[in-house]
């Protein structure tokens, strides 16, 4: 029997001068200790998920670090120095993303975020998710397999959007700024031609661990977003949504 339980989605705003460190932390608790309350009812060992909601709170003021990956160290580590009935957590945070747009004043986005996770063996992760990238040419995708079923023309110069997420895993206590990962991938897809979105997908991850030692390895999660072309005149071209229905394209490099 495999058992784990914990809360999912504490939201933390934390305020230092004008700076904002905003996220959703969760947390897994794994171990045995609490088989007693599957098979007998018995609470007498939990942990309530509502005191893990307030320990995340007030433990995220005492942290003085502005990384999402330092603040789940932090809370995993008061974590089990609290409770050794807990044998191993999994902490993971999802960035509630402000921009700056003053010396006190941010906008709230929805667009692509930062993400982060620290394992029960201590492995860090970080990541940037919901990057939707468009290019508007420099990006082919011909010469690939043809038979009955196949409508898609070869395209030699087509504008590209994708949705992408990053994730990766850190070599050591050195961490990057999810945003310069997101830069890195982005001035990438300007000046690389591509023949595919794994090519694409494939140049990045090899010019980024180049370029940054501090990451181990990193994963991709593409999806093709590409709209479908209406008419032309000259320069200008109209395109509209797509069939509802996206091309999926996953890499990891170590």
């Amino acid at each position: 029997m495999r058992i784990s339980y914990g809360k999912l989605r504490v939201p933390v705003h934390r305020i230092a001068a004008d700076d904002v460190l905003a996220c959703e932390v969760s947390i897994e608790v794994l171990g045995e200790n609490f088989l007693p309350a599957y098979t007998e009812g018995d609470n007498s060992q939990v942990v309530a998920t509502d005191t893990m909601k307030n320990f995340i709170l007030r433990e995220s003021l005492a942290y003085d670090g502005a990384s999402l990956e330092g603040l789940l160290l932090h809370l995993g580590r008061r974590f089990l120095d609290t409770y050794p009935v807990m044998q191993a957590v999994r902490m993971s945070a999802r960035e509630l993303r402000f921009d700056r747009l003053g010396a006190r004043v941010y906008a709230r986005s929805s667009d692509d975020h930062g993400v982060a996770t620290v394992e029960p063996d201590g492995t860090v992760r970080g990541g940037r998710h919901g990057m939707m990238l468009l290019k508007t040419r420099g990006s082919a995708f011909t010469r690939f397999a043809r038979d009955e079923y196949t409508t898609l023309p070869e395209r030699g110069d087509r504008p590209l959007l994708i949705r992408l997420d990053a994730d990766w895993r850190y070599a050591g206590d050195a961490y990057v700024d999810s945003r310069d990962v997101r830069d890195h991938l982005a001035a990438t897809f300007d000046d690389f031609v591509s023949e595919s979105i794994q090519h694409l997908v494939h140049e990045m991850g090899t010019r980024l661990l180049a370029d940054r030692p501090e990451l181990a390895e990193i994963s991709f999660t593409a999806e093709n977003h590409t709209r479908d072309p209406v008419g032309e005149d000259g320069e200008r071209r109209v395109y509209t949504d797509p069939f509802p229905a996206q091309g999926l394209i996953t890499l990891t490099l170590p």
